[in-house]
C-alpha cells in the first residue's frame, strides 16, 4: 500500500519542513510607501492649526513684499507737510506720520526690507553654521577644539553689544550697503548656535552603522557627509532657523530703532519705530501699527518654528 502523499506540494517543497505542513510564502512588499521623515512631517504639519495660522500669516507678509502694489497705491516716500500727524481716515487707512508719510503704504513697503533682512540673516547664519559644524563634528580633533573654541567666544558676546560695534565701527550710504551691512553683523553674531546644534547631531550620527557601511564600500567624505549625514542632521537646524527668522526680523527693528540699523530711505518697520518714537503722544498710530505688524510677523515665524519641530520630533507627535 502506497504512502498518501500531499496534494499541491512537490518534493523540492517538503524538504527540510516537517511532514504535512506546507511552507508559508515569503512576505511581500506592502503596496503603501513608507513615507519619508519630510512627508510623514507634511502630513502632520497640515493637521495643526498653529502652522495653518502661521503660514497663512507669512504667506501674506511674502505677498506684500514681493507686491507691495496689489495692497496700496502710494509711494511710502511722499510727503505732504499739511497732513502732518493726521489719524486714520478714508484717505490714510492708519493716519499720517510728522513728515505726512502714509502710515499705511509705509507698513506695507516696510516688509520687504523688515523681510529681507530677516531671510538674508537666517540663510547666512544657517549655511556658515551648518558649513562649521560639519567640518568640526566629521574631522574633529584641533580642528574642533579651534572652532569650537571660536564660537564659544562669539557667543560670550552680548547680541546686541556686538551688533552696535560692528555697525558704528563701519559706516555705508547706499541702500544696499545698509542692509548688506546690518545682515553681515547679525550673521557674525549668530552663526555659532547652529553650528553647536549641527556638531551635535554630526557627532552622534557619524557612528551609525550605515555610515560605517558607506565609509567600508569606498565612498568619498562628500559623498558621506552630503548622501548620508547631512540629511539625518539638518532637521533641529531647520527648526532653529525657523524660530531664528522671526527673532532677526525683531533684531533689526530694535538696531533700527536705536538709530544704528537701517534707516532712511530704507522703509522698515523698525525705521517707522524710531521715526515715530519722538511723537508719540501726539499720533501714537504712528508707532502702533508697525508694531503690530513687526510683532505678528515674529509671533507667526515662532509658532511656524514650534509647529514644525513637533512635527519633525516623533516623541512630541
Amino acid at each position: 500500500m502506497s504512502e498518501p502523499t500531499l496534494t499541491g506540494v512537490s518534493s523540492s517543497d517538503s524538504i527540510g519542513a516537517p511532514s504535512g505542513i506546507v511552507p508559508a510564502s515569503p512576505p511581500q512588499a506592502s503596496p503603501e510607501r513608507i513615507g519619508s521623515l519630510a512627508s510623514d512631517a507634511w502630513r502632520d504639519l497640515r493637521r495643526r492649526p498653529l502652522f495653518i495660522i502661521s503660514a497663512m500669516v507669512i504667506l501674506l507678509a511674502i505677498l506684500m513684499s514681493i507686491f507691495p502694489g496689489l495692497f496700496t497705491s502710494t509711494d511710502p516716500l511722499a510727503s505732504d507737510l499739511a497732513k502732518s500727524n493726521q489719524g486714520p481716515s478714508a484717505q490714510a487707512w492708519f493716519g499720517t506720520d510728522l513728515q505726512g508719510h502714509d502710515v499705511f503704504a509705509r507698513c506695507i513697503y516696510g516688509t520687504r526690507y523688515s523681510l529681507s533682512v530677516g531671510v538674508l540673516a537666517t540663510l547666512g547664519t544657517t549655511i556658515v553654521g551648518v558649513t562649521v559644524g560639519i567640518f568640526a563634528a566629521y574631522y574633529g580633533g584641533w580642528l574642533d577644539g579651534l572652532l569650537s573654541r571660536i564660537a564659544d567666544v562669539l557667543l560670550g558676546i552680548p547680541f546686541m553689544l556686538g551688533a552696535i560695534v560692528i555697525l558704528t565701527t563701519f559706516s555705508v550710504s547706499s541702500t544696499v550697503g545698509i542692509v548688506a551691512l546690518v545682515v553681515l553683523s547679525l550673521v557674525v553674531l549668530g552663526w555659532p548656535v547652529p553650528t553647536r546644534i549641527m556638531r551635535s547631531s554630526m557627532i552622534q550620527a557619524k557612528q551609525a552603522d550605515y555610515v560605517a557601511a558607506a565609509r567600508s564600500m569606498g565612498a568619498s567624505t562628500p559623498r558621506i557627509i552630503l548622501r548620508h549625514l547631512l540629511p539625518n542632521c539638518l532637521a533641529p537646524t531647520l527648526v532653529y532657523a525657523t524660530i531664528s527668522l522671526g527673532a532677526f526680523i525683531g533684531a533689526e527693528a530694535t538696531l533700527s530703532y536705536l538709530g544704528i540699523g537701517l534707516h532712511a530711505p530704507v522703509v522698515s518697520w523698525g525705521v517707522m519705530i524710531s521715526d515715530s518714537q519722538t511723537y508719540l503722544r501726539d499720533a501714537p498710530f504712528a508707532l502702533l501699527f508697525p508694531a503690530m505688524f513687526l510683532s505678528i510677523t515674529v509671533l507667526a515665524f515662532v509658532m511656524l518654528g514650534d509647529a514644525v519641530r513637533q512635527a519633525l520630533d516623533p516623541k512630541l507627535r
